[in-house]
C-alpha cells in the first residue's frame, strides 16, 4: 500500500430483503499500515450509526435505538423503544428490517492477534451494513423532495482542481473489478454523479465522514427500484485508485462493489488543503429500466442528455467553511452545551457545561441586553467561536462575534427595522451550507428562511411554509435524521413538528403534535453534547424558575431532568 493512508471510510447499503445473505459486518477504521486519527468532530453518521474517536484514537461505535439493523454475528434482537418558492421581499429590514443491536468488534485469529500484539496496529470497530425492505425503494417517501441545491467551491476549504481524471479512475477500477468477478459493468449517470459530488463537497468542507440520510429518495437518484448503496473514503494523498483498493479490502464495501443488481453509479471526488487531500463518494443504484441520460462512462455517449442541474437557491453556500478546532476554555461561550441567559439587569450570563447534565456557576459575559426581545447563540460566521445574535425590541438585529480568547467584538447591525415583529429560530437549516440560517415567522403564518450573508445585511428570504401559527420556534434535529426540523410552540401549549429536508422547504406531510402542556415555556434552546458527544436535546425555561433538559438523541423527547439554577429573573437564550 502507498505510504499515505485512508483515514476513515464508511458504507451505507440499501438492499432487497429478498437478496442473498448479507455481507459480513462493515469494518470502520484504517487498513493495515495506516495511522489512527483523533478528531473532535463526529467521524461517521451512517443513517443512525455513528462512530467517534476518543483521545487515544480508538473508534467507538454507537447505534441510535430507532435505526433497525441486523448483525450477522448476533441475529435479530428486539429494538429498544424510544420514550413517548420563490423569494419574497422581507419586512422593512436592511437585510432500514431487523432489530437494533450494537455492532460487535472483530475477533482476530491467533496469528493476527499475535501480530496485533507486536505491532502498533490502530484499534478498529465494526459497523454492520444497514438494510431496508423492498418497499423503501418501491415507495421511498410520501412526497417528492425538491432537489437539494448544488454547492459551490471555495479555496478556503476545497481545492477547485479538476477531478475528471480521478472520477474516471474510480469508475474504471470499479468496472475492471466487476468484470474480473463475472459481473456486468455499471454505467454512469451525470445526475447521480451530481448528487455524489455535492455530498463529497459537503463532507470535505466540514471535515466529517457521514452518509446522506435517505439518499435514495433524492430526485437525482432517479427512482431506483433494485437496490442502492453508498461508499465513502478519504486519503492523505490524491491516489483515487487506492480508494477503490480499500473498498475491495473491506467486506461491507466490497459487497457493494460486487452487487449484481447495481447497473448505474455516480462518483464525487473533492480535494482539500487539509490533512485529508482527497474525499470520494460513490452512489450505486439498480434500475429495471435505465433512466434517460445514462452514459457508458463519465463524459461518454449514452441514451440521451443528462438532466439539467438544479436551479440555485438561497440555501447555496457563499463559501465553504471548515472552522478551526479552537480551544474555547477562555471564550465567553465554551461549547454547544452551554446555557446562556439574560438576567433582570440586562446582563448576559453563561453556564458552562461541565459534564452530562451538569453546569458551572453562572458567569457574566456581557451587559446591556435589557432591550433584547430574544438572544440566540450560534457560530454565525463559522470561525469556531460562538457568537450572539440579538433580536431587539426596537426592531434591529445585531451580531456580537465571539473571540476564542474571551469576550466579544463590537456589535454589527445585520438588519434594521421590522425584526421585532417576527418570531425567530437560528440554526443549520440548509444541508449543503454549514453557515447558520434564520427562520422567521410573521403574524400571517408565513415561515421564511433568511440567507446568511456573513457580516453583510440580511434581506434575501424565501417562503418555506405557510399556515404556521406559533408563539415560539426552535430549530433542532428532532427525528435524528441529520436534517434540522422546526418545533412550533402554539399558544395552547401544544408543539407541532415541521420536519426539514435540508432544502428551502419543509416536508409536505401531516404535522404531528409532539408535546403538550408547554403553556408556561418562555424559552427553548437547542443543545448538543449535554448527555454525551454528539447527543442532541433541548432546554426549556419554565415557570417556577425551572429549566429542564429533554434529550432527543433517540429521535423523540425523552423524560426531562431539571438543571440547577438559580434561574429567578432570567430569560433563556435560544
Amino acid at each position: 500500500m502507498a505510504p499515505s493512508f485512508i483515514g476513515v471510510l464508511c458504507a451505507l447499503a440499501l438492499v432487497s430483503s429478498s437478496a442473498a445473505a448479507p455481507p459480513e459486518p462493515l469494518p470502520f477504521g484504517q487498513a493495515s499500515g495506516t495511522a489512527s486519527i483523533t478528531l473532535q468532530t463526529p467521524l461517521v453518521r451512517s443513517g443512525g450509526t455513528s462512530a467517534q474517536a476518543d483521545p487515544a484514537g480508538k473508534l467507538t461505535p454507537a447505534v441510535d435505538p430507532d435505526i433497525r439493523i441486523a448483525s450477522p454475528l448476533t441475529g435479530p434482537t428486539p429494538a429498544p423503544q424510544p420514550a413517548p418558492s420563490t423569494g419574497t421581499p422581507g419586512p422593512d429590514v436592511a437585510r432500514s428490517s431487523e432489530a437494533g443491536v450494537a455492532p460487535a468488534t472483530e475477533t482476530l485469529s491467533a496469528p493476527e492477534a499475535t501480530a496485533a500484539s507486536t505491532q502498533p496496529t490502530p484499534q478498529t470497530a465494526s459497523i454492520p451494513p444497514l438494510w431496508a425492505p423492498d418497499q423503501e425503494l418501491a415507495s421511498p417517501s410520501t412526497t417528492q423532495l425538491p432537489a437539494p441545491e448544488s454547492a459551490t467551491l471555495s479555496t478556503e476549504a476545497l481545492v477547485p482542481d479538476s477531478n475528471a481524471s480521478a472520477v474516471l479512475t474510480v469508475f474504471n477500477k470499479i468496472n475492471e473489478y466487476r468484470v474480473a468477478n463475472g459481473l456486468n459493468k455499471v454505467k454512469y449517470h451525470p445526475t447521480v454523479a451530481g448528487m455524489s459530488q455535492e455530498w463529497s463537497d459537503s463532507i470535505a468542507s466540514r471535515e466529517v465522514i457521514e452518509h446522506r440520510a435517505s439518499f435514495w429518495t433524492d430526485p437525482r437518484a432517479l427512482n431506483p427500484n433494485n437496490g442502492a448503496g453508498e461508499v465513502i473514503a478519504i486519503r492523505t494523498d490524491r491516489d483515487a485508485a487506492q480508494l477503490v483498493e480499500w473498498w475491495k479490502g473491506s467486506p461491507g464495501h466490497n459487497a457493494m462493489l460486487l452487487d449484481p443488481r447495481f447497473n448505474v453509479m455516480g462518483a464525487g471526488i473533492s480535494y482539500t488543503n487539509s490533512t485529508y487531500q482527497i474525499w470520494g463518494v460513490v452512489n450505486f443504484f439498480g434500475y429495471t429500466t435505465l433512466p434517460a441520460g445514462t452514459l457508458d462512462s463519465p463524459g461518454g455517449a449514452g441514451s440521451g442528455g443528462a438532466f439539467p442541474p438544479p436551479p440555485p437557491s438561497l440555501c447555496d453556500a457563499p463559501v465553504k467553511h471548515m472552522p478551526p478546532t479552537l480551544n474555547l476554555a477562555a471564550a465567553a461561550i465554551t461549547g454547544p452545551a452551554d446555557l446562556v441567559s439574560v438576567d433582570s439587569a440586562g446582563q448576559l450570563l453563561n453556564r458552562a457545561s461541565t459534564g452530562p447534565r451538569t453546569y458551572a456557576a453562572a458567569k457574566v459575559i456581557g451587559s446591556g441586553f435589557g432591550g433584547a426581545k430574544e438572544v440566540f447563540v450560534t457560530d454565525w460566521d463559522r470561525d469556531g467561536a460562538y457568537d450572539v445574535l440579538t433580536q431587539w425590541t426596537g426592531g434591529n438585529l445585531t451580531l456580537h462575534r465571539g473571540i476564542a480568547s474571551g469576550g466579544f467584538q463590537a456589535p454589527i447591525t445585520l438588519g434594521t427595522g421590522g425584526w421585532n415583529t417576527l418570531t425567530l429560530a437560528v440554526g443549520g437549516w440548509c444541508a449543503n451550507n454549514r453557515m447558520p440560517q434564520i427562520l422567521a415567522l410573521d403574524g400571517a403564518g408565513n415561515l421564511f428562511m433568511y440567507a446568511n450573508k456573513g457580516t453583510g445585511d440580511i434581506a434575501d428570504r424565501v417562503t418555506i411554509a405557510t399556515g404556521v401559527y406559533a408563539s415560539r420556534l426552535s430549530m433542532v434535529d428532532y427525528d435524528a435524521d441529520g436534517f434540522q426540523d422546526v418545533l412550533a410552540l402554539k399558544t395552547d401549549g401544544t408543539v407541532q413538528l415541521y420536519r426539514g429536508w435540508g432544502t428551502t422547504a419543509v416536508r409536505a406531510e401531516a404535522r404531528p403534535t409532539v408535546a403538550t402542556g408547554w403553556t408556561d415555556v418562555t424559552g427553548i434552546r437547542a443543545l448538543r453534547n449535554v448527555t454525551g458527544l454528539n447527543s442532541t436535546g433541548i432546554a426549556l425555561r419554565r415557570a417556577n424558575d425551572t429549566v429542564q433538559y429533554w434529550d432527543l438523541t433517540s429521535g423523540s423527547l425523552a423524560s426531562p431532568s431539571n438543571i440547577a439554577g438559580p434561574w429567578a429573573g432570567q430569560r433563556l437564550a435560544q
